[in-house]
């Protein structure tokens, strides 16, 4: 029998606690080798400077473990880890994986079920938590309207209900948690490191694998607790803040990376008045933060 080589992909750039944690976490949860599954671990070391690399080679010599020179950002190493996993293991699934999650210990042998039953046109995605209790969702699958340019995750961080119990067939999905059969890859191509090299390299990849023809569900009985305050520029509380959430890779609101999504997937004139509409209340909210304690202060004087 054929096995199905299942590569694991976890994109890191130090955090080495976070990977120690992760990597012990999956030698204890993962399926030993089986007839028909073989799941393999790869780590892109994008630049690490914690002795991250050492640590996997002397703790875990059965990962494998790719260097990157610290500018590949996510979508760079999810490519170079998928095109080693396709090219060198002839691998017939990719699962994207973080390196601060946590999962159930079901979660291989619900996804094992799954490789099985679903055909080679779906990619499979987890319902993730904001919490390692599983109470709290953080996302069910994204929604990107290409008519009026709303961008959204469903059941952003709201209890879970039975309304989020179901399989959901959704527009676009997350980069952890996300099973991708090769002949997906093959069809759309890979991640987009030129024009989302962080934020929006998965959106983008799986809503252009739908316009491929290709179905993204969500599984809920794949639960990932993600911890959610473990990326991204979150405070913004001076100029030079602002500057830094619209200019910096590491930032969600990157205005050229924003602006970039929406010439991409966005059909409508519509589509790009959302645009505008969310830049419109990210600096109006700032600047309301920024009248208000100026007035605070003079008050007080």
């Amino acid at each position: 029998m054929v096995k199905n080589i299942i590569a694991i992909l976890i994109p890191v750039h130090n955090g080495i606690a976070y990977t120690k944690k992760c990597l012990d976490n999956l030698q204890r949860i993962l399926p030993r080798e089986t007839d028909s599954l073989d799941y393999r671990i790869i780590v892109i070391d994008d630049g690490s400077v914690d002795s991250t690399a050492r640590w996997i080679h002397e703790n875990h010599p059965e990962t494998i473990v790719l260097q990157g020179d610290g500018n590949l950002w996510w979508s760079g190493a999810i490519n170079m880890g998928a095109k080693y996993a396709m090219d060198t293991l002839n691998a017939s699934h990719i699962l994207l994986w973080n390196n601060d999650i946590v999962i159930g210990e079901d979660y291989f042998t619900v996804l094992a079920g799954i490789i099985f039953q679903e055909e080679k046109d779906v990619l499979i995605g987890s319902k993730i938590y904001c919490d390692p209790e599983f109470q709290k969702v953080w996302s069910a699958g994204g929604v990107f309207d290409t008519r009026t340019g709303a961008v959204y995750m469903m059941g952003y961080f709201a209890e879970d209900q039975a309304a989020w119990q179901e399989v959901l067939e959704v527009d676009w999905l997350t980069g952890m948690g996300t099973l991708i059969p090769k002949e997906v890859i093959e069809k759309t191509g890979y991640w987009d490191a030129k024009r989302f090299p962080q934020y929006f390299g998965d959106t983008d990849f799986t809503l252009r694998a739908k316009n491929k023809g290709f179905k993204n569900k969500v599984v809920p009985r794949l639960k990932i607790a993600n911890d959610t305050s473990n990326s991204g520029i979150k405070k913004i509380y001076k100029w030079s803040d602002m500057k830094m959430a619209l200019t910096s890779v590491k930032s969600l609101h990157h205005i050229g990376i924003n602006y970039q999504f929406y010439r991409q997937h966005a059909r409508t004139f519509r589509a790009f008045s959302e645009f505008f509409r969310i830049y419109y209340y990210f600096f109006g909210g700032f600047l309301k933060r920024k009248i208000k304690k100026f007035f605070r202060i003079n008050d007080r004087s």
